[in-house]
């Protein structure tokens, strides 16, 4: 039977998807590798290596259940939370794109994690200890450093840490491609695994750590599995429409903006865009970081 040419398009597409190699940075992928029963030896080796402690057991919340992963909530927030052995709670979360709001987002959860973990009835100096880790794809601070982590200080004795209680690692990893990190270390054994930037970088850092080894066959297991494949493909679509959502509804408020001949513009264009915005069904908090808008603004629309 002679192919159409729309036949051998399909067929190309199907091939060009079973080829794409996905690694930790789709946080389908993250999650399901860390997350898996059996798989604890890989996230305790990796924060091992960065909080600088001796981990002897970990509990992950919960295990990604691919079965009942519903489509529409591949757009939420996906993160890693797992206790330690001294009761330390640990949430991990990766971002790729810089939706600008990362400090306020980790400030916030942590709450949310202390909340949620904290019983009836605990006295306060009983209250879990939180370690909020963001891996970012991105630049965010204004330092060389690739890693930087938190302490709370007094203004005028800077010496002096206090609330303890929690505290926060950003990892950026462009910084960390633009130095030659020592491949000794494990903690750069593992960005170089989870980055998956430099093939030879890489390679190196699976000979000199047997547990990146083990971690490979896994991840060659798992980025396999045709179920994991679906929905990381389907997290990348919901954030490319989603993009193109954001894209279409500021040019098309810019340009109802500029139609009406407002005098404030700008700030009759941003409200256009949000109204475009809220006929898509976007949520409130995208809103407002793409209009600059206030909540109570949105609200009144």
């Amino acid at each position: 039977m002679v192919k159409n040419n729309q036949q051998i398009s399909e067929e190309n597409i199907d091939k060009t998807k079973e080829n794409k190699k996905y690694n930790l940075k789709n946080d389908i992928i993250f999650k399901t590798f860390f997350s898996r029963k059996g798989n604890e030896i890989f996230l305790i080796d990796f924060l091992e290596a960065l909080l600088k402690i001796k981990i002897e057991e970990i509990q992950v919340k919960e295990e990604v259940n691919l079965e009942t992963l519903a489509v529409e909530e591949k757009g939420g927030r996906l993160d890693l939370q797992a206790k330690l052995n001294d009761g330390i709670i640990v949430n991990i979360e990766l971002q790729i794109k810089n939706h600008q709001d990362i400090e306020e987002r980790t400030t916030y959860y942590s709450s949310k994690v202390i909340s949620r973990e904290t019983e009836r009835g605990t006295e306060y100096k009983d209250i879990t200890k939180v370690i909020m880790i963001n891996i970012l794809d991105y630049e965010l601070l204004g330092f060389d450093e690739y890693i930087s982590d938190t302490v709370i200080v007094l203004d005028k004795h800077r010496e002096y840490e206090v609330l303890k209680g929690i505290k926060w690692y950003f990892i950026e990893l462009p910084k960390f491609r633009k130095q030659n990190p020592n491949m000794n270390e494990k903690l750069n054994q593992w960005l170089v695994f989870l980055d998956d930037y430099n093939k030879e970088a890489v390679k190196l850092a699976e000979e000199k750590n047997d547990t990146l080894k083990k971690a490979r066959i896994e991840m060659n297991y798992l980025t396999g599995d045709a179920e994991v494949r679906r929905l990381a493909e389907l997290r990348e679509k919901w954030e490319m429409d989603r993009i193109s959502e954001i894209g279409h509804a500021k040019r098309e408020g810019i340009k109802e903006g500029e139609k009406r001949g407002e005098k404030r513009g700008e700030k009759k264009g941003k409200i256009e865009i949000a109204k475009k915005m809220i006929e898509k069904g976007m949520n409130i908090e995208t809103i407002i970081e793409i209009t600059g808008l206030t909540k109570k603004e949105i609200e009144s629309i």
